[in-house]
């Protein structure tokens, strides 16, 4: 496999899950999710050689999660679909309000995002470390413990602990580069 193709395969593969929730979000059967799933990455494989970051922080996932909004908004428009009245908001009035960069819907998709990215980046670049670093990164950030008692646990120098800390963090922090903003 070409390293172009690795690189959509990794990018298809942090994502589809991600936008697979998102869609399912707007009450679409099974069948017209991965319809629309294939869609936002049709989408994203067309137009990404075209994407330039801004520079501001979350031009990446505002610009897929406008693919995913235009994405969806095709697919009612297409069927001309015409949500069901429930008493509270409609799929398409939460569709708008996922589109407004300022909504608790955008606050909320960036957040889910960046935890989701980061999520499958620590999958991915886990079995490059061994057990002992992983572990003094993970319960240094994760477990809210300090250098000093993951050192004490782990039998080995404090100063191993914080080169271990930033061996990962440096990785993650390289993979995550223009997908989380900020780490």
């Amino acid at each position: 496999m070409d390293s172009e193709s690795e690189s959509w395969e990794r990018l298809a593969g942090i994502y589809s899950p991600l936008l697979r929730v998102w869609i399912c979000k707007y009450e679409l059967q099974t069948s017209d999710a991965d319809d629309v799933l294939q869609e936002v990455l049709m989408a994203l494989a067309q137009e990404l050689p075209t994407f330039k970051h801004s520079g501001r922080p979350g031009a990446f996932r505002s610009w897929l999660r406008t693919i995913l909004v235009h994405r969806l908004q095709n697919f009612w428009r297409s069927r001309k679909y015409r949500p069901v009245a429930t008493g509270g908001s409609s799929l398409l009035d939460r569709l708008h309000e996922l589109e407004d960069e300022t909504s608790s819907a955008s606050r909320f998709w960036n957040a889910e995002h960046d935890r989701h990215v980061l999520s499958q980046l620590m999958k991915q670049i886990r079995p490059r470390f061994q057990d002992a670093t992983w572990e003094a990164f993970y319960r240094q950030m994760f477990g809210g413990e300090t250098a000093v008692v993951v050192a004490a646990s782990l039998k080995t120098p404090v100063h191993s602990v914080y080169v271990a800390k930033s061996r990962v963090l440096n990785l993650l922090r390289q993979e995550a580069a223009g997908l989380v903003d900020s780490l």
